[in-house]
């Protein structure tokens, strides 16, 4: 579900619906207006930020193994500057909320939303499964797509995006969109387990409200959501790389 939604991003045309923080990619040959002068150094700043946030996540992960020798349970390394910026993104409705990102509010929540309910709502609820190598998996997938993704919004909100950052963001995720969904998915499922036997976030009936809620099929509804949108989302990524940086090589032709 969150590899799905940053795959969202990913797939328009634009480089991420609008910018999910970001400038547009000047992809198409119709240029659309950016922001104004102090929006544009205020999400500068937002997206250098983030950047160099990510890389700390990686340099984290990085020395960590290291020192350990072994890549298991690297996210106690790296647990809190990851809850931090990933939660910062929430940051990124507000942006589509007051208009200086051209991106759907309702779109962008649900891509942001996604992620730091994982964050959240699984990895940290269910402390068992943070050992788990399946959230490595994810965490890798997360942090290089954001990397690229926040390095390229920040180039295209200067009007300077090197081709390398540009082709890494449509290229890469040929790997990390399904790197990062086996993560997700695997951590969800060794989460089942211990939210079912400790009726995690679950409502049973009787009570006043008459209201009920099981967290643990709701966790299950959500792995089966990933079924119809990989396949969708990710073939979608693919005809936009083609497009996108097939446009690239014959603007250079002409350059």
């Amino acid at each position: 579900m969150a590899a799905a939604a940053a795959a969202t991003a990913a797939a328009k045309g634009n480089g991420g619906g609008g910018g999910r923080a970001g400038a547009g990619d000047a992809s198409g040959t119709r240029k659309k207006k950016g922001p104004g002068p102090l929006a544009t150094a205020y999400l500068v700043i937002y997206n250098v930020v983030m950047t160099a946030g990510w890389l700390v996540i990686a340099v984290g992960l990085v020395r960590a193994y290291l020192a350990k020798g072994s890549y298991h349970s690297l996210y106690y390394s790296i647990e809190k500057p990851l809850k931090f910026f990933q939660t910062g993104a929430l940051l990124e409705i507000l942006h589509c909320a007051i208009g200086i990102v051209p991106s759907s509010v309702v779109l962008t929540s649900f891509q942001v939303m996604s992620r730091v309910f994982l964050i959240w709502a699984v990895t940290h609820s269910v402390k068992e499964v943070q050992s788990e190598d399946s959230v490595l998996l994810f965490v890798i997938a997360w942090t290089i797509t954001e990397i690229i993704r926040y390095s390229f919004y920040t180039f295209s909100l200067l009007n300077h995006l090197p081709y390398l950052i540009k082709w890494a963001r449509y290229t890469l995720f040929i790997v990390l969109y399904p790197m990062g969904v086996s993560g997700e998915l695997l951590t969800i499922y060794a989460a089942l387990p211990f939210v079912r036997q400790a009726g995690l976030y679950s409502i049973s009936l009787p009570n006043k409200y008459n209201f009920s809620f099981d967290y643990y099929a709701f966790l299950i509804l959500i792995m089966i959501s990933y079924i119809p949108i990989f396949p969708q989302l990710y073939f979608h990524m693919i005809h936009q790389r083609r497009k996108i940086l097939s446009h690239t090589e014959e603007h250079k032709k002409f350059e």
